[in-house]
């Protein structure tokens, strides 16, 4: 990232910002990114720089940052540096440091009564060997089960996606599986699927089981038109259509639905595991399939 920070054209000059970490930086960056969110006037150039995992290295990414200091905006870093050695060399740089570890390790080990091991690897590494071989299976099972491609072993399926083509079945199985280890199948509806309210054969008799997916016509056609440019596929005729039936077979089935038009993958897995937990508690305890 060059350390040049030029004014964009609304006249805001470009803020360096570096997300730091000692694993892999993805809870930096997710907890960094949702603070710059609230900041919608200013702009900003973001690089990740993570497995810092020695002292040297630490120092190495000081000098850059203290480097990057010497240009015309005063850059900001986010860290989540887990290992003492690394974070106290990290806030030795010019560059203000929002140190998200530091500030709620010292709370949490204090009112727990213990202190914690500090590792960078227990954050997002194979710490948890159980949960993570958990998260890689159902990694494996949603891949495998990707619009309909098996149905095989679809009984241990925690959530089953229903969806038009392009409404963003795939890019929610992966999430749930990899961020929450669940087992997740998705079922394009097809026009023959469509023709009738009736769920498709192959997930009829796992309904308790399915969610719906929607979005709207306009947003669809984008989509699609950007896929098969000028085809029926992609028409509005045929967008408004397919959610339509859609919707009526999820009202059928009273089938718990999610508008994913305006939302993130984030937030679409947010509405589906409140759900979820929502029909658990109504259900009471059962036992697992898997």
């Amino acid at each position: 990232m060059s350390s040049a920070a030029q004014p964009p054209g609304d006249g805001h000059p470009v803020v360096p910002v570096f997300f730091l970490s000692d694993s892999t930086g993805i809870s930096a960056e997710l907890m960094g990114r949702a603070l710059l969110l609230q900041f919608p006037d200013l702009v900003f150039e973001t690089e990740l720089i993570p497995f810092i995992a020695s002292v040297e290295a630490a120092r190495e990414v000081v000098a850059k940052l203290d480097e990057a200091a010497e240009g015309p905006v005063m850059p900001l870093a986010f860290t989540t540096a887990a290992a003492t050695e690394v974070r106290e060399v990290l806030l030795t740089s010019r560059v203000p440091i929002i140190d998200f570890f530091g500030m709620h390790m010292d709370r949490v080990e204090e009112l727990l009564g213990t202190p914690g091991v500090r590792e960078a690897r227990r954050l997002h590494g194979v710490g948890d060997v159980r949960r993570y071989n958990d998260r890689m299976a159902a990694v494996e099972f949603a891949i495998e089960h990707d619009d309909g491609q098996t149905f095989r072993a679809i009984e241990r399926a925690d959530v089953i996606l229903l969806a038009p083509s392009r409404c963003g079945k795939t890019p929610t199985a992966m999430y749930l599986a990899l961020q929450h280890g669940l087992f997740v199948a998705n079922y394009p509806l097809v026009d023959e699927d469509l023709e009738t309210t009736d769920l498709p054969r192959p997930v009829r008799e796992h309904a308790d089981k399915c969610f719906g997916l929607t979005t709207t016509a306009t947003r669809l056609a984008r989509v699609r038109q950007e896929r098969r440019p000028n085809s029926r596929y992609a028409s509005d005729e045929q967008c408004r259509y397919e959610l339509r039936q859609a919707i009526a077979m999820y009202d059928r089935h009273e089938l718990p639905t999610v508008d994913t038009s305006a939302a993130s993958v984030e937030e679409i897995a947010a509405v589906v595991l409140q759900t979820l937990a929502r029909l658990r508690r109504a259900a009471g305890p059962r036992r697992g399939t898997r």
